[in-house]
């Protein structure tokens, strides 16, 4: 059985926010993304979503604009089966925080092949809404009993003999 080491980024204060666009955030603070999403490591990486490439862009392209930020780990274009043309996004992956933040603040809102492309984190945890945390438990759907206090649940009963239904 073979070994990998893995990157492993300093663990992040639970301390709030200062604002919604956090991308030049200290190392020790949680990423934000333009959306105000709590950007999270992926099991490899930092994975970046770069949107609106245009069809026609090569993975030559994309290297070279993002091979500028850091070192890339992997690089992935998603072809239509039917025209062999870029879908409209890609995923790229770095092994730091740092590059992956520097990519996004770098190339979102840059021209690729004449088009402006988007760029941000690929996985993020969401911001907890108002809406989830007045609900019992701060819990969405699902279950268990901190959602059901105080009301049983209706059950269909199981025919009584005598009770007129005829077996025949």
């Amino acid at each position: 059985m073979t070994t990998t080491e893995m990157d492993i980024d300093p663990p992040v204060a639970s301390s709030p926010p200062q604002n919604s666009s956090n991308l030049s955030a200290p190392q020790g603070s949680e990423i934000r993304t333009s959306t105000g999403a709590v950007a999270v490591r992926s099991i490899e990486g930092w994975i970046i979503l770069v949107t609106n490439v245009h069809e026609e862009a090569s993975e030559e392209d994309l290297q070279e604009l993002f091979g500028d930020y850091g070192e890339i780990k992997n690089l992935h274009m998603n072809l239509d089966r039917r025209t062999g043309y870029v879908k409209g996004y890609v995923l790229v992956e770095y092994s730091t925080q740092s590059s992956a933040r520097a990519a996004i603040a770098g190339a979102n809102g840059t021209k690729l092949l004449d088009q402006t492309i988007s760029v941000d984190f690929a996985f993020v945890r969401p911001p907890p809404s108002k809406k989830a945390n007045a609900s019992a438990g701060g819990r969405g759907r699902g279950g268990g009993e901190a959602g059901r206090k105080g009301r049983e649940r209706s059950r269909s009963r199981s025919p009584v003999e005598g009770d007129g239904v005829k077996d025949e």
